[in-house]
């Protein structure tokens, strides 16, 4: 009898860690997720990875699962080699790991190692809101912004793999600085942390700032002071698109992370506010916004898809 195939994924973040085993249908199974503890530094973080390793290669044995390989979407940037070239602080001493290397010489399986995005807009492609669809851009959306750019099916990195840095592009000449050294990215308006900058720019009530979902509950409830708020944010998201549209020529963007938990509510309104910016050429038939489907099962099915042998 043929062993059903699978791999591991890993959506390994600032503050969590996803994994699951991942079947070559798209199924996932024994999803967990456990805190990154990133603080302890690099090493204890790649032996945390490899417990998690070690725990569903035993699981897969015990159900007869064929393991291809494992499949890791971390935030940062990566390069072609695997190696993490680029990390914030909020994993400190990420930047120079050779993931790659460095778990295929200890698990003695294949490993493909891609920037956290890019496993999201894969496992969307794969299994989610955008099968079916082989040209698009991905948006994720939370506490900063990352983005990728998928055409005929597969992610263009440009010329070292990093394309996609939507949230770094600069919206405010000499606007708020931003972690990575420049003033007036994209992703210090538009992200969960942005709003929270407006918020406290038009004096918000503090609940609201402390949790953007009240926010939100008071605009679902009519609150004018609310609804303008949530219409200034739609605007600020919706001016970056229009950025992306021009720049990409692209008429259909998914969106992902902690915004699309508002639904057709907040996405209703950055199409509204998109239309009026994107200038008609760029226009055509329509753009298209597409929300994420898988949540948080996203990131370890797009990082198992690239596993040999998982899509064909």
């Amino acid at each position: 009898m043929n062993r059903i195939r699978g791999a591991i994924g890993i959506d390994l973040g600032g503050t969590g860690i996803k994994s699951a085993l991942v079947s070559a249908d798209g199924s996932v199974r024994h999803f967990r997720t456990v805190p990154t503890e990133a603080s302890r530094g690099r090493d204890a973080l790649l032996a945390k990875l490899s417990g998690i390793i070690g725990e569903h290669r035993r699981t897969a044995e015990q159900e007869g699962l064929q393991l291809l390989g494992i499949g890791i979407g971390t935030a940062g940037s990566v390069d072609r080699s695997g190696t993490i070239s680029y990390a914030t602080e909020h994993l400190p001493g990420w930047t120079g790991t050779p993931l790659k290397q460095l778990l295929e010489r200890e698990a003695g399986l294949p490993v493909t190692v891609m920037n956290d995005v890019h496993a999201i807009a894969l496992g969307e492609q794969w299994n989610g809101a955008a099968q079916g669809i082989s040209d698009f851009a991905c948006v994720a959306i939370g506490t900063g912004i990352g983005g990728c750019i998928v055409k005929d099916g597969t992610i263009e990195g440009g010329d070292d793999g990093y394309a996609g840095g939507f949230g770094h592009h600069i919206v405010a000449i000499g606007g708020l600085p931003c972690s990575c050294g420049n003033r007036g990215c994209w992703e210090n308006y538009a992200s969960v942390s942005g709003l929270k900058n407006l918020m406290l720019e038009h004096e918000a009530p503090d609940p609201w700032v402390q949790d953007p979902k009240q926010l939100f509950a008071a605009a679902r409830g009519g609150d004018v002071a609310a609804l303008n708020l949530v219409g200034l944010y739609a605007e600020v998201i919706a001016i970056g698109l229009a950025n992306l549209a021009h720049i990409l020529n692209s008429r259909r963007f998914l969106l992902a992370g902690a915004i699309t938990a508002q639904g057709d509510f907040l996405l209703d309104r950055i199409g509204e506010q998109l239309r009026r910016n994107v200038m008609p050429v760029y226009w055509g038939d329509g753009i298209l916004l597409h929300a994420a489907a898988l949540g948080e099962h996203a990131g370890v099915t797009g990082a198992a898809s690239t596993v040999t042998g998982m899509r064909n």
